[in-house]
């Protein structure tokens, strides 16, 4: 695959989603994601506007995950939430699908919850992520949701919150590209930890990556030789 280090890089959300996640801790992933050139930092809701400010005159974008990480609450708590970040500063954010509901078959209530937060989106006119949390999923469950997003053209579907029994798979990647459609673009996170896994999931159909190991893989790239 003929892919440059700095275009890794700006695939990396670099994550810090952590329940005891300090100000200290939101500088250092602040200041490593300017320096490695990051595409965002990936954060909860409650120090948005803190990284915002850190990452002021920077290209590094604010990211917010939103009904993290089980989205077991209502339509509303998660528009609520997205819309509080939206007011802090964030430039994107990352929403749990309800899996429950998706487990139902329920895909109504599915398709109306994205279409409410891929709606705080557009109105902010910002990037909006659908969470699957493939490892609770069967292949078919995968593929509805994924037509759902064909519909209402969230701008990526992701894999997983890292918080799940498992993470990323490079099948549930292409599997989630080929059904979402065109205007869809997939992120991969959860257990990519390595250049080797990295790789696997663009070469799936990745244009984004959601990692803690961001660093590590950008130096394995370097001596590995590659630019």
């Amino acid at each position: 695959m003929n892919i440059s280090v700095k275009e890794v890089a700006a695939m990396v959300d670099h994550t810090n989603l952590k329940a005891y996640a300090t100000r200290d801790d939101f500088r250092k992933i602040c200041d490593e994601a300017i320096v490695y050139g990051f595409k965002s930092v990936a954060i909860n809701t409650y120090p948005v506007k803190m990284c915002r400010e850190m990452l002021e005159g920077t290209k590094v974008l604010t990211g917010a995950a939103v009904g993290f990480p089980l989205g077991q609450m209502t339509i509303e708590a998660k528009v609520a939430e997205a819309e509080d970040a939206v007011r802090n500063g964030c430039q994107e954010f990352d929403y749990v699908c309800n899996v429950g509901k998706v487990k139902e078959h329920d895909y109504d209530y599915i398709e109306r919850e994205m279409t409410a937060l891929t709606s705080v989106a557009r109105r902010a006119a910002i990037c909006c992520k659908v969470i699957f949390e493939t490892c609770y999923l069967t292949e078919e469950e995968i593929i509805e949701v994924a037509k759902i997003a064909s519909r209402v053209k969230p701008d990526f579907v992701k894999t997983s919150t890292g918080f799940g029994t498992a993470g990323a798979t490079p099948e549930h990647v292409a599997l989630m590209k080929k059904y979402a459609g065109e205007d869809v673009q997939v992120k991969a996170a959860g257990g990519i930890r390595s250049w080797e896994a990295a790789k696997a999931m663009i070469e799936a159909g990745a244009t984004r990556l959601g990692t803690s190991s961001g660093i590590k893989i950008i130096e394995e790239m370097k001596a590995a030789g590659i630019k």
